[in-house]
């Protein structure tokens, strides 16, 4: 036997591990046989000088108990010993679901690796009287009209796409628009938002909204639904 102590995490994973590599059917097990392979399993350890640990030599125990009634005539008849059967039967069939839902956690755990989150955060740290929003644009109208574009641009996305990561800064992103705005004095506001990742848009969103803050760009809509714009002022 190829296996050792530090292979499994307790009593209950040799026995799951025994039934399955030698094909027993785990609502009936043969107690005796099954027993068997586990003091073999155990014997082999001591004959290694592997020390071991209390909860494997209780199930070693129980098992010896177990195949003593096993071996005795009519043992099927015997209510004690099957009543003992059946609870090592259902603490095996629970143990069992538990490493099946384990390794269903472990997968769950790699995939959520493969995301990344903030916490929550409101606009409203960044309301001010003194933002410059001409007509009738309120901030709230931003955020949705920002929301509409990035459901936009999910439905435009590509089946496959790479996922790169990018650090971005609020302080570097408002060199750029100013230097846009230099430029172009006035662009739309969604002409910002070059490229399509949630860093870079949230990065952007928070920039326009700083320098309107301080009054250094100006946003304004004609009308509902009319094109928003960034203005140098």
């Amino acid at each position: 036997m190829d296996f050792v102590i530090s292979d499994f995490e307790g009593p209950l994973d040799v026995l799951l591990t025994l039934i399955k590599d030698n094909k027993m059917d785990i609502c009936d097990i043969p107690i005796i046989e099954l027993t068997d392979q586990y003091m073999n399993f155990i014997n082999s350890m001591e004959n290694l000088d592997l020390s071991i640990a209390s909860d494997y030599l209780v199930m070693a125990s129980e098992l010896m108990y177990l195949k003593s009634k096993a071996l005795v005539p009519n043992a099927k008849e015997d209510e004690e010993f099957n009543e003992a059967k059946e609870d090592l039967i259902n603490r095996l069939i629970e143990y069992q679901k538990y490493k099946e839902v384990t390794k269903d956690l472990e997968l769950l755990e790699e995939k959520r690796k493969e995301l990344f989150s903030k916490d929550p955060s409101s606009f409203k740290n960044f309301a001010s009287d003194k933002i410059s929003l001409e007509s009738d644009i309120t901030l709230e109208d931003l955020a949705l009209a920002l929301k509409r574009f990035m459901e936009r641009k999910n439905y435009e996305q590509p089946i496959s796409t790479k996922i790169t990561t990018k650090e971005y800064s609020v302080e570097e992103r408002i060199k750029s628009i100013k230097n846009i705005l230099k430029q172009k004095r006035k662009i739309e506001f969604f002409e910002l938002f070059e490229t399509f990742s949630k860093p870079y848009i949230i990065v952007t969103f928070l920039s326009i909204l700083e320098l309107a803050k301080k009054n250094e760009i100006k946003i304004t809509q004609e009308g509902n639904f009319d094109k928003i714009y960034c203005e140098e002022i």
